[in-house]
């Protein structure tokens, strides 16, 4: 039996997500790490203040603790003592005092709705706030209503008057051993990486980005729906293998569950979610293809079963040293995805820029795939990759046999601390450096520059872009 929550879609409460930008982080001193926010939870210390009590806060209780050593916010209807966190945020403490004494939920969704706070703030809850809980919409009686998932035209009529023609809706029908679910989108050609869909146990979600919203469909397969839609989605992904790329990088594949379609479109990232001594930790990061060239790729199968990440393990980072450890068969938790960049940016393309640090290269490697292979217009790519040394370079056989194949690719290299032998580019991002390599084929060419590495070269190459020229509309810079 099939319970369906609603006719409506998106589903109530459900997030049509627009990615919001990336955000600075601020030096900790020392002994304010996140293992050591870990090892002080683990401590015994009393964080809220209330000697393990935990209470009903009202909005007039919550407004008292506004300042830094007495800090309330409010979560999600829970209330957690945040002042003993404040040295340890890597935002600082004047993006968590903004939400001080008051309910922070809006913000956080804003800035770091990905973070796992129960995890991170389990010791520091002071209880929950004091009202009502909202009463959720008791969808058995309007089940009744359905017949084989089929609104009474009166209905649907309604809902569509209501909602407007460019809202998706559905049907569903089912026989003995079989449930088909029908999406109508109403937008033609829809693409397989605009659609994500999950079968795990008895819950079904459907995923589709149509117009730059992303609609969720949450369906519940013989038992009541559960309507908590807050938060990105994770599925658990296996470790199939990891290999060397460099002294320091990693290629890590991934095997997607049974029953899971997810393609991340181009230009997207995703978050990758591990438990750490007892603590969840996320980060973000983005997939790449299996190979730039087609001869070295690993077998894909029909169903796109595989998810690459090429990612930079810190011998002293909590989280990469965490995932380096991991077995092959081991588990890895891997979000939706999510990112700002649109692929219609490639439409009549004829010259594509490409700026890249370190691991800020995994955005380029499917820009470089698809721009080579779909967009007919191009008539140039250029790839400027900075590096410290000449081992730190990520797929460099790679890149200079895809420049062999396809003369319509450069590729140049950039080393800050190369040795002597090196007779390449050498220095950090500067506007020696890109006004000689910027240079457009023809005054009116449409073209894009992107952008990607650490923040400090993202930032200074974008205002070294605009120095030269180019358009907010001609860049489009990634966070790594």
């Amino acid at each position: 039996m099939l319970n369906v929550p609603s006719q409506s879609f998106p589903a109530p409460r459900s997030q049509q997500r627009v990615a919001s930008g990336g955000r600075s982080k601020v030096p900790l001193k020392q002994g304010r790490s996140l293992m050591d926010w870990i090892r002080l939870t683990k401590s015994g210390k009393d964080l809220t203040g209330l000697k393990g009590r935990l209470i009903e806060v009202t909005e007039e209780e919550l407004k008292k603790h506004n300042k830094k050593d007495d800090c309330w916010i409010c979560i999600r209807g829970f209330v957690y003592n945040v002042s003993p966190y404040m040295e340890y945020h890597p935002g600082g403490e004047d993006e968590l005092m903004r939400a001080a004494g008051s309910d922070g939920t809006e913000l956080f969704d804003q800035v770091h709705r990905w973070v796992n706070y129960e995890s991170m703030l389990k010791e520091c809850l002071v209880g929950r706030m004091a009202i009502k809980p909202t009463v959720l919409k008791d969808y058995r009686e309007e089940e009744k209503k359905v017949l084989n998932g089929m609104l009474p035209k009166s209905q649907v009529t309604d809902t569509l008057a209501k909602e407007g023609p460019s809202y998706p809706s559905y049907d569903w029908f089912q026989t003995d051993s079989l449930v088909t679910i029908a999406i109508y989108t109403k937008q033609k050609d829809i693409n397989l990486d605009s659609i994500i869909v999950d079968h795990q146990n008895d819950s079904f979600r459907a995923e589709t980005i149509i117009k730059d919203c992303l609609y969720l469909i949450h369906i519940g397969l013989s038992h009541e729906v559960q309507e908590d839609f807050s938060g990105l989605y994770y599925r658990k992904c296996q470790l199939i293998s990891k290999e060397d790329v460099t002294h320091d990088t990693r290629l890590f594949c991934l095997m997607l569950p049974p029953s899971t379609h997810l393609q991340v479109p181009i230009g997207q990232h995703v978050y990758l979610k591990l438990s750490v001594t007892g603590t969840e930790i996320v980060k973000p990061y983005t997939p790449v293809s299996g190979s730039l060239l087609a001869e070295f790729k690993e077998p894909v199968l029909p169903n796109n079963k595989y998810i690459y990440f090429l990612i930079k393990i810190y011998p002293t980072g909590l989280f990469t040293s965490e995932l380096d450890r991991l077995q092959i068969g081991d588990f890895v938790s891997v979000s939706s995805p999510e990112g700002n960049f649109k692929i219609s940016k490639f439409q009549e393309l004829e010259e594509l820029f490409l700026l890249a640090a370190g691991t800020g290269f995994t955005p380029m490697v499917k820009i470089l795939n698809y721009a080579l292979t779909d967009i007919p217009s191009l008539r140039k790519v250029k790839l400027m990759f900075f590096n410290k040394t000449e081992d730190d370079i990520i797929w460099r056989s790679q890149l200079e046999k895809l420049a062999f194949k396809d003369k319509r690719l450069d590729v140049e290299f950039v080393l800050s601390a190369p040795t002597s032998e090196w007779n390449g580019k050498q220095g950090h991002i500067s506007p020696a450096l890109l006004s000689e390599f910027l240079k457009r084929n023809l005054d009116k060419s449409k073209v894009l520059v992107c952008i990607c590495g650490p923040v400090p070269f993202t930032e200074q190459g974008v205002r070294l872009l605009h120095d030269l020229n180019f358009s907010k509309n001609e860049i489009h810079s990634f966070t790594a």
